[in-house]
């Protein structure tokens, strides 16, 4: 029987009148002054960031303490004051980049383009000269969404997308995802329409370094430290003869712009053991973080799920913080 390649998930959100009941109006408000106000100029936009990024450190208690935990542990050369200083940049990048947001999801193309920069794009190209296909591995830095931005504007792309529990910004996030035609499917439906994506020439935006606990991971480092990791990269780029390149986006204060940058392809990848594979994945994911180590999301659990036998690494006035 023949196949047919998915066009688009039906399982993403949509538009539907429901988003206009009376229970999220008062989203609805906030988003249209979040709006009004993207409209000043990116200097005070990013004035204003930083003083809400100190306000949010100070308040947010809880992501606070897991940040400096993971940075402590990341990072245990680093005097304390380091560490302060990287969590407070940590938060202002975090509000910064959430003050962009409506450049992706309301702006013209052209202010948003104005804003982000690809760097490394001839990588791509030079693998498909070889024959390649090409994944391109992501992390959860806070530009993460200007990153696909800049990517799907570059070429045809396709990725996963995890849902968010509130259904507006589910929609907005997702519609953020599909521009220039993206494709975007739900984890829920697996790897295969990624495989096929790939297969007719889209690159594929991979997500990897979450942490989804034991049954679909293997323990590597990560920083130094051991990481339940997601092992399904090495498969996939096999699967799919692919190239991986690593990419990070990195807002640069001086000209105003999300710098996206490609870096080289992973060598010898994949070696056919997950282990290795994971291991490699993690080293080239440490890299791309290092070009602006501020800007990943230190506030996130990366060490929750543990090795047989070893005590939680976020135990006491870490435990409630999700």
């Amino acid at each position: 029987m023949k196949t047919t390649t998915p066009q688009q998930s039906r399982f993403l959100p949509r538009f539907s009148m429901a988003l206009l009941a009376p229970r999220y109006w008062l989203l609805w408000l906030l988003l249209a002054v979040f709006y009004v106000f993207s409209w000043l100029p990116v200097a005070v936009i990013d004035r204003v960031a930083n003083r809400l990024g100190d306000f949010a450190a100070k308040k947010n208690r809880k992501r606070a303490l897991v940040a400096r935990r993971n940075l402590e542990l990341c990072f245990p050369d680093k005097h304390p004051d380091e560490i302060e200083i990287l969590i407070r940049d940590h938060f202002r990048a975090y509000l910064r980049s959430l003050l962009h947001y409506p450049l992706i999801w309301w702006a013209p193309r052209w202010r948003l383009q104005r804003h982000i920069e690809l760097q490394g794009e001839e990588l791509i190209a030079q693998q498909r000269v070889q024959g390649k296909n090409i994944i391109i591995l992501t992390c959860h830095s806070v530009g993460l969404e200007f990153s696909v931005a800049a990517l799907t504007k570059y070429t045809a792309c396709a990725g996963p997308y995890k849902a968010m529990a509130h259904p507006l910004l589910n929609w907005l996030v997702a519609r953020g995802r599909q521009q220039n035609n993206a494709r975007v499917f739900t984890r829920d439906e697996g790897l295969r329409p990624l495989v096929q994506m790939a297969r007719k020439g889209r690159a594929i935006i991979y997500l990897a370094d979450e942490d989804l606990g034991p049954e679909v991971s293997v323990f590597v480092p990560f920083f130094g430290v051991q990481k339940a990791t997601i092992s399904v990269l090495g498969r996939l780029a096999k699967t799919c003869n692919a190239a991986v390149l690593p990419c990070i986006s990195c807002y640069d204060a001086a000209s105003r712009k999300y710098r996206v940058r490609l870096l080289p392809a992973l060598q010898d990848f994949p070696q056919g053991d997950d282990q290795i594979n994971a291991r490699v994945m993690n080293a080239a994911i440490e890299a791309a973080v290092r070009e602006c180590l501020p800007q990943y999301f230190w506030t996130m659990k990366w060490f929750r799920t543990r090795p047989p036998g070893e005590a939680d690494l976020y135990m006491g006035e870490y435990q409630d913080s999700q």
